[in-house]
């Protein structure tokens, strides 16, 4: 399946042409058809004498429709650039012709049209001057056919120039990563949301869960049509048709992404790669407010120019495009700018970076960073996407825009060379689940995690490690990610983990003989007085030894002012349960008999074995949780 899309001027006969050859009109409002002049974006169909089937986008060719088309132009294997013999080149046939050469649209067919009105003499000199303005563009060696939709002239053999031209394009791969950048959504009586687009990357069966971008709504497949027939799959370079569970029309607008879940993310910033083309009518200046067209998307965005404080027309360069609202896109996806007023194509060029960290102007390793994954080169491109965070391998994968296995392959091949570093634990092989990150960044990691250990061990020597709620804030990580850095960390034997601390492998709490003798006296008198410890005033002990001897299990506190020795804390546990098993619920008071304690320590211990879902309160008594 291929998409063709036409471009030209208006009244060039373009949507007279697309019937001609299909036997659909494509202009499906009721405003075009009384008009007769496209308006808003068409789609029709045929299978080619080779038996490929074709979707064709009939784009309007005014300049006041613009916008339209190029919501169209996406994602299109071949150009139909349609002339008419009676006008020749017009100015919205170079607007398209610029278009098409900025999204490197890679081949085409131009058909001569409304040949019945003049004479061959005038043909040829249109013919001339056509093959003449295609030099340096993608379309330079693409066929021109003469055809008349009244007379059927040239009809057959503009066909077969389509057939052979899209012979020479390769079929869409499935990279297993589908997006459907959405031209149309209406309602439909007794289906509900449908939305339409060119599908890309990957495939869609009904039944499946779906995301719209950069919403984040999430939907259902109900129903799936190409070319108005049901298919239980769509397979990438169809034109498709939604039926959507679960999402409101009213939700969706021309421009939103359909996706799978959990690879795609929305965003503000784009780091590209522009062109400014040499009609532009002045230069690109730092901080013009520009229109971005993006897949079927447009934004209004901000230009911040990276090497320079303008660009020249007919010159290219580093841009970082601000987004006052999030968008969708992927790496190297094509985008065209146009100057908000008066509306004019100005220039276009590639996303390198949909997620971009900070970039810097005039900062020669930002740009040299974008230079690596413009270039493409496999390693280059991962090791960029992983610059500035830990990503697991599947959204590494995603973000990096590579085929599947040929990432796979790359991320396995640099952590053998020990250019990446895997987080994993209790896997021998690398799943997508796993956590990688770039050998640098690891390095980078790792001793910040020490100098905070380092620190934090300088200002509480008497503690046992530093929590990891706090560790965790200080590196801005979420738990997973940093419970796999803190794993590999401990197998480099850096540091030691202990339940919810983590301390530098060396580090070993050391009293001064005035603490430990401290200590050595808390101590006894709870070994003295093991039910009914002493009240805090008289404990005699520094708060700093104190939470130490917590840390370190050696004391367990129950409120500030109520601390046990560990075992007899485990003996009163016991022999409360023993208690309730035995003779059924208990008291407070009980308890308070039971160890021949007061209140104050007998009501602490109950409220802790509440909270440890031990026991649990009803009235004034309690039971087995």
């Amino acid at each position: 399946m291929f998409v063709i899309g036409t471009a030209g001027h208006v009244d060039h006969g373009k949507s007279t042409l697309v019937e001609a050859l299909t036997g659909i009109n494509p202009d499906r409002l009721l405003e075009e058809q009384e008009r007769e002049m496209t308006i808003d974006l068409g789609f029709a169909w045929l299978t080619l004498p080779s038996g490929r089937e074709v979707s064709i986008v009939d784009v309007p060719g005014h300049e006041r429709f613009i916008k339209n088309m190029l919501a169209g132009v996406g994602g299109i294997d071949a150009a139909l650039l349609v002339v008419a013999a009676d006008e020749g080149l017009m100015p919205q046939t170079e607007e398209h012709l610029d278009i098409l050469t900025l999204l490197q649209v890679p081949r085409g067919v131009v058909a001569i049209t409304k040949v019945d009105l003049v004479e061959e003499e005038w043909l040829e000199l249109v013919m001339e001057e056509v093959r003449e303005r295609l030099r340096g563009t993608p379309l330079a060696e693409a066929p021109l056919i003469p055809v008349s939709a009244r007379t059927g002239r040239g009809l057959e053999e503009l066909v077969s120039a389509l057939d052979a031209v899209l012979a020479q394009a390769a079929p869409r791969s499935d990279r297993g990563r589908p997006r459907l950048p959405i031209d149309r959504a209406f309602s439909m009586p007794g289906f509900g949301t449908v939305v339409t687009g060119t599908l890309l990357d990957g495939s869609l069966h009904v039944g499946q869960e779906v995301e719209i971008l950069p919403q984040g709504l999430w939907g259902r497949i109900r129903g799936l049509q190409t070319h108005k027939k049901r298919v239980e799959e769509a397979r990438p370079g169809r034109r498709t048709a939604v039926n959507l569970a679960g999402v409101a029309v009213e939700e969706i607008r021309r421009g939103d992404v359909l996706t799978t879940p959990g690879w795609l993310f929305p965003t503000r910033r784009l780091a590209v790669h522009l062109e400014l083309l040499p009609s532009a009518p002045r230069p690109l200046r730092q901080d013009d407010l520009v229109d971005l067209f993006l897949g079927a998307a447009e934004r209004q965005v901000r230009v911040t120019l990276l090497e320079a404080e303008e660009l020249p027309p007919g010159h290219s360069g580093w841009a970082l495009l601000r987004l006052p609202e999030p968008a969708v896109a992927v790496r190297g996806e094509r985008f065209i700018l146009r100057w908000p007023s008066p509306g004019r194509t100005i220039g276009g060029g590639a996303v390198v970076e949909p997620y971009p960290g900070r970039l810097r102007r005039f900062h020669a390793p930002s740009i040299a960073g974008l230079e690596a994954l413009r270039e493409g080169r496999p390693e280059e491109v991962l090791l960029q996407v992983l610059r500035d965070t830990p990503l697991p391998l599947r959204q590494l994968v995603a973000e990096s825009g590579l085929p599947e296995e040929e990432a796979w392959e790359t991320v396995r091949r640099l952590c053998r060379e020990g250019r990446l570093v895997a987080l994993q634990t209790g896997e021998s092989e690398l799943t997508s689940a796993t956590l990688l990150l770039s050998r640098t960044q690891a390095d980078r990691l790792h001793e910040r995690i020490r100098d905070l250990l380092r620190d934090y061990h300088g200002r509480f020597p008497l503690r046992a490690g530093m929590p990891k709620e706090e560790l965790k804030s200080q590196l801005r990580l979420d738990g997973r990610t940093l419970g796999d850095v803190l794993a590999w960390a401990e197998g480099q034997g850096t540091l030691v983990v202990q339940g919810a601390l983590v301390r530098l492998a060396g580090h070993r709490v050391r009293l001064s003989p005035e603490q430990q003798a401290q200590v050595d006296r808390l101590l006894a008198r709870l070994r003295q007085q093991p039910y009914a410890p002493p009240p805090r005033q008289e404990w005699g002990i520094e708060p700093e030894v104190l939470e130490a001897l917590v840390e370190e299990g050696r004391l367990v506190r129950l409120t500030p002012e109520v601390v046990f020795l560990p075992e007899t804390y485990q003996e009163m546990v016991r022999r409360v349960l023993e208690e309730i098993d035995r003779r059924g619920p208990i008291t407070v008071a009980q308890v308070r008999d039971l160890f021949a304690t007061s209140r104050k320590y007998a009501l602490a211990l109950l409220e802790d074995m509440d909270q440890r879902k031990l026991t649990r309160r009803v009235g004034d008594e309690r039971v087995r949780y």
